[in-house]
């Protein structure tokens, strides 16, 4: 199994800039070993399967729990029976197809 998870969380009680708390988070993210993508808007993740994920969000907001009121959090799974790898996989494939698609 493999699971792609997008996901963003964050205080919403420490005003327009949260990017000291969410920095914390991606720390984490980077040092479970996972292979990952930080993006503008979330951060996505590949783990072997679900609880590997979810695990993630908790830690997330363990994280985040000592410095807020009240935490954002939303995510979206894609869960797949196959194996690894399709993180880069799934980039390469849009990547390859630009400038084919007739126009």
């Amino acid at each position: 199994m493999n699971v792609l998870m997008e996901f963003a969380i964050f205080p919403t009680d420490k005003g327009i800039s949260v990017s000291e708390y969410v920095s914390k988070v991606v720390q984490m993210v980077r040092e479970s070993g996972y292979e990952y993508r930080l993006t503008a808007m979330g951060t996505i993740v590949e783990t072997p399967d679900m609880k590997a994920a979810t695990d993630i969000l908790y830690e997330a907001q363990q994280i985040l729990e000592p410095h807020a009121s009240r935490i954002y959090c939303t995510a979206t799974f894609d869960i797949k029976k196959s194996e690894g790898g399709r993180l880069a996989k799934k980039i390469n494939s849009i990547e390859s197809k630009i400038g084919k698609v007739s126009q």
